[in-house]
């Protein structure tokens, strides 16, 4: 079969890839995706669909005949099937050797070092210093860990789960960070090295899932640019083709971290699409998704500037074993001013489950970035949304 060269190919069917979708009609594109489950979001809107897991590579390999790119929505692939089909001519973008570096943690905190990007004190499990770095410690899951899932804070030994039966190689440890707040932000590139890099956010995370994001966030102009400047940095070093998101850590302004050097560390990196983007959707004039797209397929990327004053979003997240489609809530924040809701339309709802999201808007762009103005919507949306505690 001749491959569609207008065909974009996504390795994921979730709510990134349906979002993907979205998006990809308006840039003359038709979306394929690997997947595992029928009710997956990205399933409705995709134009050819195969069920398979995401690590599947025979499921890759049938996603190629449909596609002339393929680019990921989530970091749970097999490099080594990928690389074989890679071999046979399929076209991966990110590149794997881009890929590769960041898909352990532990390997990716490697990287950032020998980059000469700040990150937080780390450890292989398996080869602890004799002596011990000071508690609370953050126990991680080299691969797979998203929403806290495969993330633990340790703050004796007695708090250290048994990892007897783990493979070697499969956890990590790093310092806790006494962070001020959590900031990130995304940049793509294409093949010939344009970039466009979004404006730094801040985001707040509860029980280790973010719940809202500011954007822009209200902090010193020379930290945001550094932040920037770390994105452009790390893209250019992978040779990037994509959407790449970073996350940090803010720590509090003291005599040992008065610059913006000093008082930023990079937390993680993502190869994709990302939680802490969906502002774009509906702040930018272009969105994550679509520059995403731009990217992948070699167009010229649109810009990634606001297109408001602020923006704030918050996640609609399950808080309930449920089937329901929580229409009388939706339609009520819907309501509110300048608010843009996105609903999933996932079949099951569960505690702690992303279902859907909403951005609301400040229209006038000459506002000062607040998170007082945020913060108080945010209270908004989530009186609505969750119910009253009894």
């Amino acid at each position: 079969m001749e491959k569609q060269l207008t065909t974009v190919g996504v390795v994921g069917g979730g709510q990134l890839a349906w979002m993907m979708a979205q998006e990809a009609p308006r840039l003359g594109l038709k979306l394929a995706v690997q997947t595992p489950e029928e009710t997956d979001p990205a399933v409705a809107l995709a134009d050819k669909v195969v069920l398979a897991a995401i690590a599947d590579g025979e499921g890759t390999k049938a996603l190629a005949e449909h596609c002339g790119v393929i680019t990921f929505e989530n970091e749970f692939v097999d490099l080594p099937s990928l690389e074989k089909l890679a071999e046979q001519g399929v076209t991966f973008y990110p590149q794997l050797d881009s890929l590769a570096p960041l898909l352990d943690k532990w390997e990716q905190r490697h990287f950032l070092q020998n980059l000469g990007v700040p990150v937080p004190d780390f450890w292989a499990l398996e080869s602890l210093p004799s002596q011990l770095p000071a508690f609370p410690w953050v126990l991680k899951a080299r691969r797979h860990g998203y929403d806290g899932q495969g993330t633990q804070i340790i703050n004796s030994p007695a708090d250290l789960p048994d990892l007897s039966q783990a493979s070697p190689g499969s956890w990590m440890v790093e310092s806790f960070v006494p962070y001020e707040r959590e900031l990130a932000v995304l940049g793509a590139r294409n093949a010939k090295g344009e970039m466009e890099i979004y404006p730094v956010v801040e985001t707040r995370q509860i029980d280790q899932v973010c719940r809202w994001v500011v954007a822009p966030a209200p902090i010193d102009a020379a930290i945001a640019a550094t932040a920037q400047d770390y994105c452009r940095r790390i893209l250019n070093h992978l040779d990037y083709v994509g959407i790449l998101a970073i996350e940090f850590f803010l720590l509090p302004e003291s005599s040992q971290t008065n610059t913006p050097a000093q008082r930023l560390l990079i937390n993680e990196l993502a190869p994709r699409t990302h939680n802490s983007g969906h502002f774009s959707l509906d702040a930018c004039h272009t969105s994550q998704f679509a520059l995403q797209l731009q990217a992948v397929t070699g167009q010229t990327l649109g810009s990634s500037a606001l297109h408001c004053g602020q923006a704030v979003m918050v996640n609609l997240l399950g808080y309930e074993v449920s089937a329901g489609d929580y229409q009388p809530q939706l339609a009520e924040i819907a309501a509110l001013p300048h608010s843009h809701v996105h609903w999933y339309g996932k079949g099951e709802c569960r505690p702690g489950r992303k279902l859907g999201h909403v951005t609301l808007l400040n229209p006038n762009v000459a506002s000062k970035p607040s998170t007082a103005w945020a913060k108080a919507l945010v209270e908004q949306v989530e009186d609505i949304w969750y119910p009253a505690p009894t």
